[in-house]
């Protein structure tokens, strides 16, 4: 692991201190991620000072310390300073709302961006990683292919500073990363970068690709994994989740503590290092990374070798392989993990892929929408492709789009919720093997309820519920969330492939 910037080690430490940790334990905000993201108004080696001098007087009040000494985030919960009366103009009118400025440094959790960026919106001050490729096709459909631009900027800054480009940009990011996008985001926006900006984008690209295979050379018989590496049975190389890290996340710390309690100390280590893989995942979280899915307890991310990852990772080898000289392997690398996908993944019996459990050596039993990805790159025979269609249109369609898992749970990536980025990943992998009519009526379906939803309350989430359109989203760590830059990404675009305008299997 790289080690982060040198100018990070101090706000790291803070997260360790007693104050957080106080502020964390005695509940003083109902989002651990409140006082993770508050703005130190005096240097924090100051405030920890003070606080030490001060927390064991009589009458000492914590929450007046942290008012006294700290600038609390508000929620961004934004609505267009006019109201709306059609889905495309809020949207158009969320994209300022949702952009902010080049950052100025300052002692809080905040890695600073050099140019202009886009949030989600809600709890979610800050960029994102593969959010911002969805919110990015909305973008290009809505002409600000500037903003599409100076992301890619941003995130290739980012890497430069911790070697990878985390979730987000805040600091307590850092040991982990998304899904890979780098390379579809790159190619939304390849004809208008220049030369320079091109070759600044490929060295990006290598050094994602060689963030997630490292430590691959040195895998053996008695050596299975290294950090994101798997090595299977037959000595192919596949991908997990990880995380650098086996501590309680700053911006989940009580809620992580809480559900630790009463571990050993090693089992607890597994947990977190567990929970925040899956936040790696995106997916955070699910009954995918679930031994027993009515309880978060038994996540073992680590344990699986994910679909969309894979499918994620060939598609930057198979980008490379274009960019690249054709001696530095990138285009074998591809060749290996296709076979290796069809051979691990697929599961000839129920005509789908799964997820692989390699801890156990078999596949998962969860049908998820991540089973469609393969199809969404291209790794699929005609006959293995119609069988996942098949299985799309009779198990996982719903009145308002596609189900995240057939599985009912309290998680948020399960069903009855679906969400944008999936809905775009299996329209594009429909339309690819030619399933217009299937790939037509999800788009449908899904900004149908957008504009139902809409209609009734004025506002975009991040979610939904697909399988009851007049009940709102629930699940997983905290309340649907508002804005929303995926949600109104994947909106616009399906827009314009409604219109004819676009084709999803294109982009």
């Amino acid at each position: 692991m790289q080690t982060p910037d040198s100018t990070w080690q101090h706000r790291l430490a803070f997260f360790d201190s007693a104050l957080f940790k106080a502020v964390q334990n005695q509940r003083l905000f109902t989002d651990s991620k409140t006082f993770a993201d508050a703005k130190p108004a005096l240097p924090l080696k100051e405030i920890l000072a003070r606080y030490e001098s001060q927390c064991t007087r009589e009458g000492f009040d914590l929450l007046a310390f942290v008012h006294d000494n700290f600038t609390l985030p508000a929620d961004d919960a934004p609505v267009p300073a006019t109201p709306q009366t059609t889905v495309s103009d809020y949207i158009a009118g969320m994209w300022d709302i949702l952009t902010r400025k080049p950052d100025t440094p300052c002692e809080d959790s905040l890695i600073p961006l050099q140019h202009a960026y886009l949030v989600p919106g809600g709890r979610f001050r800050e960029i994102y990683y593969w959010d911002s490729y969805f919110s990015s096709l909305g973008l290009m459909a809505d002409g600000r292919s500037d903003l599409v631009i100076t992301m890619l900027e941003n995130f290739l800054d980012i890497q430069a500073q911790a070697g990878c480009i985390p979730n987000g940009n805040r600091i307590y990011y850092h040991t982990r990363s998304q899904p890979p996008i780098l390379a579809l985001l790159y190619q939304l926006v390849a004809p208008e970068l220049s030369e320079t900006q091109k070759q600044r984008a490929i060295a990006g690209m290598k050094t994602e690709y060689a963030f997630w295979m490292a430590g691959a050379d040195t895998l053996s018989d008695s050596q299975k994994t290294h950090r994101r590496v798997v090595r299977l049975d037959d000595g192919s190389l596949l991908n997990r989740y990880y995380d650098d890290t086996d501590l309680p996340r700053p911006e989940s710390y009580r809620e992580d503590s809480e559900e630790a309690a009463g571990m050993s100390d090693a089992h607890a280590r597994a947990f977190y290092r567990n929970l925040r893989a899956a936040c790696e995942s995106g997916w955070d979280f699910s009954s995918r990374w679930l031994s027993d899915s009515s309880a978060l307890t038994s996540i073992r991310t680590t344990h699986i070798v994910p679909v969309d990852l894979n499918v994620l990772l060939y598609r930057l080898e198979e980008t490379l392989a274009g960019l690249c000289p054709a001696d530095e392997g990138y285009g074998r690398a591809a060749a290996r993990r296709k076979q290796a996908i069809n051979c691990y993944l697929w599961n000839e019996e129920k005509g789908f892929y799964f997820d692989f459990d390699f801890s156990h050596g078999y596949q998962t039993d969860i049908w998820s929408l991540a089973g469609c990805l393969p199809l969404y790159a291209g790794l699929a025979n005609d006959t293995r492709a119609a069988s996942v269609a098949g299985h799309l249109q009779t198990s996982f369609v719903k009145p308002g789009g596609l189900v995240t898992t057939l599985n009912n749970t309290a998680q948020q990536w399960d069903s009855p919720n679906g969400w944008a980025p999936l809905q775009w990943f299996a329209v594009s992998a429909l339309e690819r093997y030619g399933y217009a009519t299937l790939a037509t009526d999800i788009m449908q379906r899904w900004n149908g309820l957008l504009d139902a939803y809409f209609a009734r309350h004025g506002v975009m989430l991040e979610k939904y519920n697909v399988c009851d359109m007049t009940v709102k989203a629930t699940g997983g760590e905290y309340e649907v969330q508002l804005g929303f830059g995926w949600t109104n990404g994947v909106y616009a675009a399906f827009r314009e492939c409604l219109a004819g305008k676009w084709q999803a299997d294109r982009l």
